[in-house]
């Protein structure tokens, strides 16, 4: 048979827990709780896309205007192409992540249009200058762009966008993130024509 005291005590547990499982004050926190990490997810993957947009435009800017500089000139010299390839390379800031490597070539097609050749070529990566493909190098350009006897000026832009949260190695490892997305390749190709000459010459190339 049970005791009154004992039969209080059970009841006292089970109103003590009623009162807990109705209590709603704490709600809110509980459930805000559960949802920041989700709005934070959010807000870093939207920013790091809105970064990664913008600086791929850029990307693509560094070609049309470094091929915008070089067929504006008539003939040029090793420092005036290497300091063009640098001027374009400043544009990519405020990014700062990784440096961005960069190909000028001028481009001979042939009387026949069958070929089209190296005259000459610069390229510039994580920020020092070298020479390109050696001239006479037969090279490929766009079919329709393969007029006889003409010449063409191509601009490469490329850059390893590397995203905020895979900046560093140890950033990386810590996050869990994948190799696949702690680089990013990035590209643009442009090819321009002479403004002013036939064909735009390097003095010491």
């Amino acid at each position: 048979m049970m005791r009154a005291g004992a039969h209080l005590r059970t009841t006292g547990v089970w109103w003590r827990a009623s009162r807990f499982w109705s209590d709603r004050r704490g709600i809110a926190a509980v459930e805000f709780a559960l949802i920041m990490p989700i709005l934070l997810i959010m807000y870093f993957l939207t920013m790091e896309a809105s970064q990664a947009i913008e600086t791929s435009k850029k990307v693509s800017r560094i070609g049309s205007m470094v091929a915008d500089l070089v067929t504006q000139q008539t003939s040029v010299v090793k420092a005036d192409i290497d300091g063009i390839m640098k001027i374009g390379s400043v544009t990519l800031q405020p990014y700062n992540r990784s440096s961005p490597s960069i190909t000028i070539t001028a481009i001979q097609v042939s009387a026949d249009g069958t070929k089209a050749l190296v005259v000459w070529s610069r390229k510039l990566v994580a920020g020092v200058a070298s020479p390109g493909a050696a001239a006479t190098t037969e090279t490929t350009v766009p079919a329709s762009l393969k007029v006889a006897n003409t010449f063409l000026v191509r601009a490469e832009s490329n850059l390893g966008y590397i995203p905020v949260i895979a900046w560093t190695a140890s950033d990386q490892q810590k996050l869990g993130l994948t190799s696949a997305f702690s680089n990013i390749t990035m590209s643009e190709t442009y090819y321009l024509r002479p403004r002013r000459s036939v064909a735009v010459t390097c003095g010491d190339c």
